[in-house]
Protein backbone atom coordinates (compact mmCIF):
# COMPACT_ATOMS: atom_id res chain seq x y z
CA UNK A 1 0.00 0.00 0.00
CA UNK A 2 2.91 2.38 0.91
CA UNK A 3 4.54 1.55 -3.13
CA UNK A 4 1.26 3.01 -4.02
CA UNK A 5 1.41 6.17 -2.64
CA UNK A 6 4.72 7.12 -3.22
CA UNK A 7 3.94 6.52 -7.05
CA UNK A 8 0.68 8.36 -6.71
CA UNK A 9 2.92 11.04 -5.32
CA UNK A 10 5.80 11.13 -7.53
CA UNK A 11 2.58 10.81 -10.60
CA UNK A 12 0.99 13.69 -9.48
CA UNK A 13 4.38 15.52 -8.85
CA UNK A 14 4.95 14.60 -13.00
CA UNK A 15 1.99 15.64 -13.95
CA UNK A 16 3.19 19.45 -13.12
CA UNK A 17 4.56 18.80 -16.77
CA UNK A 18 4.14 15.82 -17.88
CA UNK A 19 0.03 15.80 -18.75
CA UNK A 20 -1.99 13.39 -21.27
CA UNK A 21 -1.07 10.00 -21.30
CA UNK A 22 1.61 10.40 -19.32
CA UNK A 23 -1.16 11.30 -16.15
CA UNK A 24 -4.10 8.43 -18.10
CA UNK A 25 -1.39 6.03 -18.06
CA UNK A 26 0.33 5.78 -14.51
CA UNK A 27 -2.72 7.28 -12.95
CA UNK A 28 -5.13 4.22 -14.70
CA UNK A 29 -2.22 1.71 -13.33
CA UNK A 30 -2.69 2.98 -10.04
CA UNK A 31 -6.28 2.59 -9.90
CA UNK A 32 -4.97 -1.47 -10.56
CA UNK A 33 -3.13 -1.12 -7.80
CA UNK A 34 -5.96 0.18 -5.36
CA UNK A 35 -8.01 -3.11 -6.41
CA UNK A 36 -5.51 -5.41 -6.22
CA UNK A 37 -4.89 -4.05 -3.06
CA UNK A 38 -8.88 -4.31 -2.00
CA UNK A 39 -9.30 -7.56 -3.31
CA UNK A 40 -6.79 -9.54 -1.73
CA UNK A 41 -7.89 -13.11 -3.50
CA UNK A 42 -7.68 -11.90 -7.17
CA UNK A 43 -4.96 -13.31 -8.84
CA UNK A 44 -6.48 -11.32 -11.71
CA UNK A 45 -6.33 -7.96 -10.31
CA UNK A 46 -2.74 -8.40 -9.18
CA UNK A 47 -1.45 -9.90 -12.87
CA UNK A 48 -3.30 -6.68 -14.62
CA UNK A 49 -1.47 -4.26 -12.17
CA UNK A 50 2.11 -6.09 -12.84
CA UNK A 51 1.17 -6.23 -16.51
CA UNK A 52 0.52 -2.32 -16.20
CA UNK A 53 3.52 -1.51 -14.49
CA UNK A 54 5.93 -3.06 -17.01
CA UNK A 55 3.60 -1.22 -19.53
CA UNK A 56 4.35 1.80 -18.03
CA UNK A 57 7.78 1.72 -17.69
CA UNK A 58 8.18 1.23 -21.30
CA UNK A 59 5.36 3.87 -21.82
CA UNK A 60 7.51 6.35 -19.17
CA UNK A 61 10.92 5.81 -20.80
CA UNK A 62 9.13 7.31 -24.25
CA UNK A 63 7.33 9.81 -22.60
CA UNK A 64 9.45 11.32 -20.83
CA UNK A 65 12.45 11.13 -23.72
CA UNK A 66 10.23 12.97 -26.22
CA UNK A 67 9.25 15.97 -23.98
CA UNK A 68 11.63 16.45 -21.77
CA UNK A 69 13.80 18.97 -23.51
CA UNK A 70 10.23 21.04 -23.54
CA UNK A 71 9.83 21.05 -19.96
CA UNK A 72 13.81 20.75 -18.76
CA UNK A 73 13.96 25.20 -19.09
CA UNK A 74 12.68 26.40 -16.05
CA UNK A 75 12.38 25.32 -12.62
CA UNK A 76 9.36 23.69 -12.11
CA UNK A 77 10.03 21.87 -15.14
CA UNK A 78 13.49 20.38 -14.24
CA UNK A 79 11.54 19.42 -10.64
CA UNK A 80 8.67 17.41 -12.39
CA UNK A 81 10.48 15.83 -14.82
CA UNK A 82 13.11 14.64 -11.80
CA UNK A 83 10.10 13.01 -9.91
CA UNK A 84 9.23 11.57 -13.24
CA UNK A 85 12.36 9.98 -13.85
CA UNK A 86 12.40 9.11 -10.40
CA UNK A 87 8.90 7.20 -10.42
CA UNK A 88 10.27 5.53 -13.38
CA UNK A 89 13.40 4.70 -11.09
CA UNK A 90 11.18 3.51 -8.52
CA UNK A 91 8.63 0.74 -11.14
CA UNK A 92 10.98 -2.19 -11.56
CA UNK A 93 11.77 -2.14 -7.80
CA UNK A 94 7.61 -2.12 -7.59
CA UNK A 95 7.57 -4.52 -9.92
CA UNK A 96 9.59 -6.88 -8.50
CA UNK A 97 7.41 -7.22 -4.64
CA UNK A 98 4.24 -7.03 -7.16
CA UNK A 99 5.43 -9.77 -8.75
CA UNK A 100 6.01 -11.52 -5.03
CA UNK A 101 2.50 -10.92 -4.14
CA UNK A 102 1.45 -12.30 -7.57
CA UNK A 103 3.01 -15.75 -6.40
CA UNK A 104 1.91 -15.80 -3.14
CA UNK A 105 -1.73 -15.73 -4.34
CA UNK A 106 -1.30 -18.57 -6.78
CA UNK A 107 -0.55 -16.62 -9.92
CA UNK A 108 1.87 -18.18 -12.49
CA UNK A 109 3.66 -16.56 -15.44
CA UNK A 110 1.20 -16.86 -19.12
CA UNK A 111 4.18 -18.66 -21.02
CA UNK A 112 3.93 -22.14 -22.02
CA UNK A 113 6.40 -24.65 -20.45
CA UNK A 114 8.09 -25.71 -23.66
CA UNK A 115 8.17 -21.96 -24.70
CA UNK A 116 12.21 -21.95 -24.73
CA UNK A 117 12.18 -25.55 -26.18
CA UNK A 118 11.88 -29.04 -25.05
CA UNK A 119 11.26 -29.55 -21.50
CA UNK A 120 14.00 -31.22 -20.05
CA UNK A 121 13.20 -34.25 -17.50
CA UNK A 122 14.91 -33.96 -14.23
CA UNK A 123 12.98 -36.35 -12.59
CA UNK A 124 14.01 -39.62 -11.80
CA UNK A 125 10.38 -41.12 -11.83
CA UNK A 126 10.06 -44.19 -14.29
CA UNK A 127 6.75 -44.97 -16.12
CA UNK A 128 5.53 -48.32 -15.16
CA UNK A 129 2.26 -48.58 -17.97
CA UNK A 130 3.10 -49.94 -20.88
CA UNK A 131 2.31 -47.13 -23.99
CA UNK A 132 1.04 -50.55 -26.25
CA UNK A 133 -2.34 -50.54 -24.31
CA UNK A 134 -4.95 -48.56 -25.96
CA UNK A 135 -7.28 -45.97 -24.27
CA UNK A 136 -10.67 -47.61 -25.28
CA UNK A 137 -10.41 -51.26 -24.24
CA UNK A 138 -13.34 -52.11 -26.22
CA UNK A 139 -10.94 -50.75 -29.35
CA UNK A 140 -10.14 -54.63 -30.02
CA UNK A 141 -13.27 -56.22 -29.97
CA UNK A 142 -14.65 -53.76 -32.27
CA UNK A 143 -11.48 -54.79 -34.84
CA UNK A 144 -12.02 -58.42 -34.32
CA UNK A 145 -15.93 -58.15 -35.81
CA UNK A 146 -17.08 -59.51 -32.46
CA UNK A 147 -20.05 -58.26 -30.40
CA UNK A 148 -19.77 -55.00 -28.48
CA UNK A 149 -21.02 -54.70 -24.98
CA UNK A 150 -23.51 -51.58 -25.25
CA UNK A 151 -25.46 -50.46 -22.56
CA UNK A 152 -29.01 -49.54 -22.46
Amino acid sequence: MVILLVHWLLTTWGCLVFSGSYAWSNFTILALGVWAVAQRDSVDAIGMFLGGLVATIFLDIIYISIFYSRVATWDTGRFGAGMAIFSLLLKPFSCCLVYHMHRERGGELPLRQDFFGPPQEHSAYQTIDSSDSPADPFATLENKDQAVPRGY
